[in-house]
C-alpha cells in the first residue's frame, strides 16, 4: 500500500519514490538525518535533490496515515 502511494506521488511530481520517502522522513522528524547509501553518482544527485523538496500537507498526511495503519 505504501509503495503504491509513494509511486503515485512520485509520478505526479516527476520524481523517484525514494526521493518522496526521504522528504517524508525529514518532515516527520526534523531531528532525523537519513543518510542513504549509494553506489552511483545518479543516485547521489537524486538524494541531494530530495533535500530541497517539500511535501504538500495532503501528501504528508496520506503517507503518515499509511505508516500509522501499519503500526
Amino acid at each position: 500500500m505504501a509503495g503504491r502511494l509513494l509511486e503515485r506521488i512520485a509520478k505526479a511530481r516527476k520524481l523517484k519514490p525514494i526521493q518522496i520517502a526521504l522528504v517524508w522522513l525529514v518532515k516527520r522528524s526534523p531531528i532525523m538525518l537519513p543518510i542513504p547509501g549509494t553506489s552511483s553518482i545518479a543516485h547521489l544527485e537524486e538524494n541531494i535533490q530530495a533535500a530541497s523538496l517539500q511535501l504538500s500537507e495532503n501528501e504528508y498526511l496520506e503517507l503518515t496515515g499509511i505508516t500509522e495503519l501499519a503500526s
